[in-house]
């Protein structure tokens, strides 16, 4: 190579190099403090997306467990309160039994209807008293939906989607005996179903009680006015995903979902007004003051027992479903971390010794780079 002046090209290599190595010891480092191996879309945009695709299903699962508990909350409440009922109940056989038998004064009959009458108060209060989360439990004929989206991440739903021509959607209103369907037309898509959904609900609408539909979490989630009983069904197996049957009676709907159309498990628990009327209890006044009287009433207390023991075996199962439900929703959760840790988190091993190497290129660099310089003086000798 011929000696030249103007251009110092081993300083020139040397300086690219230690370019390139300071570039890779700034991302080691950068990857050492955040302890992730993706610091930006550079890094890895396939494995960035995938990333935080799963990140986005964790965060909408961690969220649905706790809904789930929440909803566990409420129908644990419904039974503990239920169990009372049972137990002044089971008093109030005693009283009614003791009535029915002949040989009592006046006054020890007043007494047990005295008490009767107490308990039957107390069942009263206790329906209109238990409220959970500032809710009350037993008011309104409170009818909830538990909609858990379940399985294998697929696509989620987007406004853009095209829907199956042909497909319908029905959607039942007990209490206005409306009827809404909809037939899904070529180009149809979910935005459109939305907003057919919304006019059916309004002035002149089939339902016309206020009936909308939004998309939450990756599902299409109808919902009608305080008092609605809504049932949606599909002969389409998206529509029903997107539809499941969502119920209000002035009560809140528990969500549950990845944020993903991945099919959907619904898990409805009606809880019923808890009255003494609904319980078909004291609608004879001071019953238990005349055997006769005494006998009927003691077959209502009877009979009021076996419907407070269904309504608690009914609350009962579904707890069960919702704890099966957030049990399979944990083990989602720890499966999507370990998959988004495996294409995010840092080798911190790996990493470490990138950076022993990057740091001792550095200073070897340094040092090609001072030599290199050194290089170019010693032309300065030809002209002594």
């Amino acid at each position: 190579m011929a000696l030249s002046i103007l251009n110092n090209m081993s300083a020139l290599t040397a300086e690219n190099n230690l370019s390139v190595t300071q570039a890779s010891l700034q991302k080691t480092l950068t990857q050492l403090s955040s302890g992730s191996k993706i610091t930006s879309g550079s890094d890895d945009a396939a494995g960035l997306a995938i990333a935080n695709g799963l990140t986005a299903n964790v965060a909408a699962l961690t969220q649905s467990v706790q809904n789930a508990t929440n909803g566990t909350g409420l129908l644990q409440t419904a039974d503990g309160a239920l169990s009372q009922v049972t137990t002044l109940l089971n008093r109030a056989v005693t009283l009614a039994t003791e009535a029915s038998n002949g040989g009592l004064t006046t006054n020890q009959s007043a007494a047990i209807q005295n008490e009767y009458s107490t308990i039957l108060t107390q069942i009263g209060n206790i329906g209109t008293t238990t409220n959970f989360n500032g809710k009350a439990v037993f008011q309104n004929n409170n009818s909830d939906s538990f909609t858990s989206t379940q399985g294998s991440a697929t696509s989620p739903l987007l406004t853009t989607t095209d829907l199956t021509a042909g497909k319908t959607m029905t959607i039942n209103d007990a209490k206005t005996g409306g009827t809404f369907v909809y037939t899904a037309q070529a180009g149809d898509t979910i935005a459109t179903l939305q907003a057919a959904i919304t006019a059916a609900g309004g002035p002149g609408g089939t339902l016309g009680n206020g009936t909308a539909a939004n998309l939450v979490g990756g599902q299409l989630v109808v919902t009608g006015a305080a008092g609605d009983s809504l049932t949606v069904s599909s002969n389409d197996a998206t529509l029903g995903n997107m539809a499941p049957t969502t119920t209000t009676n002035n009560s809140a709907t528990v969500f549950l979902g990845d944020g993903t159309n991945s099919g959907s498990q619904s898990v409805n628990t009606t809880i019923t007004n808890l009255t003494t009327t609904n319980l078909s209890l004291g609608t004879v006044a001071n019953a238990l003051e005349g055997t006769g009287t005494a006998a009927t009433e003691l077959v209502a207390i009877d009979k009021a027992i076996s419907t407070v023991a269904s309504w608690r075996g009914t609350i009962g199962a579904n707890v069960n479903d919702l704890t099966a439900a957030t049990n399979v929703m944990n083990n989602q959760v720890q499966n999507l971390t370990s998959a988004e840790s495996g294409i995010s988190d840092a080798d911190i091993g790996a990493t470490v010794a990138n950076m022993s190497k990057f740091t001792t290129l550095q200073q070897t660099g340094i040092a090609a780079l001072q030599q290199a310089n050194q290089a170019s003086q010693s032309i300065l000798k030809l002209l002594q």
